[in-house]
């Protein structure tokens, strides 16, 4: 599979077509992957984001972890992603799979610090492809 990253018009988002993302979903399928598309809404201010290794979808039902595999477009500790005033910053992040059985689970970033991301209570779906906002 290849990913097509186009140069978008500014530096305030990634933009993914509708065929990359139609191949992001069969390759969750076939790969077990799952893929979460993340979205930072704007700030005021410039800020600095960045995801850690100890990136986490945790199934509600039976405590599995499934971890981060890979990330795009944002740097992974102990780096930093600068963010400018007034932009969304959107990245992926690709786990491993969940157990089939898995029905709904929560995004948790643990961390020894607090400002940790953490979504709860996604509902599982059939595609394994996933929207979130992070605060």
């Amino acid at each position: 599979m290849t990913i097509e990253i186009k140069e978008p018009e500014t530096l305030t988002e990634v933009k993914i077509s509708e065929e990359t993302k139609e191949e992001l979903k069969q390759f969750s399928l076939e790969e077990g992957q799952v893929i979460v598309h993340c979205l930072f809404p704007p700030n005021e201010d410039d800020f600095f984001i960045r995801v850690w290794q100890t990136t986490f979808l945790i199934d509600r039902t039976s405590s599995h972890k499934s971890g981060l595999l890979h990330a795009e477009a944002i740097t992974l500790f102990p780096d930093w992603t600068h963010v400018p005033a007034q932009t969304a910053k959107r990245f992926t992040l690709i786990f491993s799979r969940l157990p089939s059985s898995c029905k709904v689970f929560d995004l948790v970033e643990e961390i020894p610090q607090s400002g940790g991301f953490f979504v709860n209570g996604i509902v599982r779906s059939s595609t394994d492809v996933y929207e979130v906002k992070l605060q």
